[in-house]
């Protein structure tokens, strides 16, 4: 982030008190913020929307609103925002689970010391993406996905040659010049899931 934009952190957390902690953590470490705290599906659907957040900080779970149900919402409307898990009790199955679909990290509440790390890492990984067209970002899924230019172009009603330089301009904003290289680059930002 540029020292001008302060990182826009929407916490998805039912403890006012674990946020403020989360926060103090943050600021400590110099990392400029604009936060918002939401804990229902609804409110951090409309947050997503309206706050358009470059990191999410997500509890494990908030009744039947759980960090894996925030990550597949926050994958398909805002894809190049970082996810990071905050939780209080490690759940081993569901750090997997979570790390699986996608998340970049899950810290534990009562190890704060490894939330700044955490996050500058994820957004570092995510930075590039958020410089994409959405009809790029598109180009780039696909690819990881395996479909052909062809393929792409009936997909979308658009010629071949559109397709063609979409590609070329997201290679030159990643600075990535070979598919395999795209298709990690996919699945480590949660573009694509890596298959089991």
């Amino acid at each position: 982030m540029t020292a001008e934009h302060a990182v826009r952190a929407l916490l998805l957390e039912d403890s006012e008190a674990d946020a403020e902690l989360i926060q103090a953590e943050l600021s400590r470490a110099g990392l400029r913020l604009e936060t918002r705290r939401v804990d229902t599906r609804d409110a951090f659907q409309g947050a997503l929307a309206r706050f358009e957040p470059d990191l999410v900080l997500s509890d494990h779970s908030l009744g039947q609103f759980r960090a894996l149900d925030a990550l597949e919402i926050v994958d398909e409307f805002r894809p190049a925002t970082a996810f990071i898990v905050v939780t209080g009790a490690l759940d081993e199955a569901a750090m997997v689970a979570c790390l699986k679909r996608g998340a970049d990290d899950y810290v534990l509440k009562h190890h704060l010391h490894r939330l700044v790390p955490a996050v500058s890492a994820a957004l570092d990984r995510r930075r590039r993406l958020r410089a994409l067209s959405p009809r790029q970002v598109g180009v780039l899924r696909s690819m990881a996905e395996g479909l052909s230019t062809r393929e792409m172009a009936e997909r979308w009603g658009i010629s071949i040659k559109t397709v063609e330089t979409h590609r070329a301009e997201l290679m030159r904003r990643l600075g990535i010049h070979d598919v395999g290289s795209l298709v990690r680059y996919a699945v480590a930002v949660r573009l694509v899931r890596p298959r089991p």
